[in-house]
């Protein structure tokens, strides 16, 4: 019998789980852009500790192991910023990124239900990402800007009401 994939809120033990993975993940957008510097390859695990502590996070797991997790606050704007969305490589393209977007949405608007505070759900890939383009849209993200970071990268913005 397979194990099943759960879903849950990010715990501060699993920052160092995270943290590799992330580092994994983010080779495939490093070798994209050519851009080995970028910030999700950078990141401290201080840093990412902080994160988690000022947001809110969920890890997906396959037994023990974290194979897939998704970050997101809550700015005084009422703006979700969603952020480093990623899937073990080995995982990717069985609908855990889509269940994780959705639970980031659901967990920040049950809060919003509350407090009435989240208005928009707001995250960023960049322009050559087709896979994660592809995603956010089917998720009912539109594009809301771009952002030119140097001649080989442009950030697209997508958001999508509460």
């Amino acid at each position: 019998m397979g194990l099943s994939v759960t879903i849950s809120a990010a715990e501060p033990q699993d920052a160092e789980h995270i943290l590799k993975l992330q580092y994994l993940c983010y080779q495939s957008e490093a070798e994209l852009y050519g851009d080995w510097s970028i910030e999700p390859l950078t990141q401290s695990l201080d840093a990412l500790r902080a994160e988690l502590d000022e947001g809110y996070g969920l890890v997906a797991r396959l037994g023990d192991e974290v194979v897939a997790s998704v970050r997101a606050r809550l700015d005084e704007e009422g703006t979700v910023r969603i952020a480093k969305l990623i899937v073990h490589p080995r995982m990717q393209r069985h609908g855990l990124g889509g269940r994780l977007l959705d639970g980031i949405e659901r967990h920040f608007a049950s809060e919003a239900e509350e407090t009435a505070s989240a208005k928009r759900f707001q995250l960023f890939t960049g322009h050559r990402s087709e896979g994660n383009l592809r995603l956010y849209r089917s998720k009912g993200y539109a594009q809301v800007g771009t952002r030119e970071l140097g001649p080989k990268l442009t950030l697209v913005t997508l958001e999508k009401a509460a």
